[in-house]
């Protein structure tokens, strides 16, 4: 799930809603239980009880935060890395041209 909200550019909103329903996670952990029954005569979803599991332990929440955050950081520290490797590529050309006897910009 980290792997997605972080692929759809999505960390500070998913970190804001997570944030602020991490107090009231318990509450929706027992709606989902109650709401089951009816959930599964319309769909079959496998993992429904799964979810609802996670959201009654409290430290799952800040486990997935933590997760969403690293990923995030391995993200953006994957990109510079990139950004300043074209940037040196680009460089380099530049300078080349400018051994050759061309103006440079």
């Amino acid at each position: 799930m980290a792997e997605q909200v972080v692929a759809r550019r999505m960390t500070v909103p998913a970190i804001l809603f997570l944030e602020s329903v991490k107090p009231v996670s318990f509450i929706g952990s027992q709606a989902l239980y109650f709401f089951e029954p009816m959930v599964r005569a319309f769909f079959t979803i496998p993992e429904y009880e799964r979810f609802a599991a996670l959201l009654e332990r409290r430290d799952t929440l800040e486990a997935l935060l933590v997760r969403i955050e690293a990923r995030d950081e391995s993200w953006r520290e994957t990109e510079r890395n990139e950004k300043a490797r074209a940037r040196a590529e680009r460089d380099a050309a530049r300078g080349k041209k400018d051994t050759q006897g061309k103006e440079p910009r």
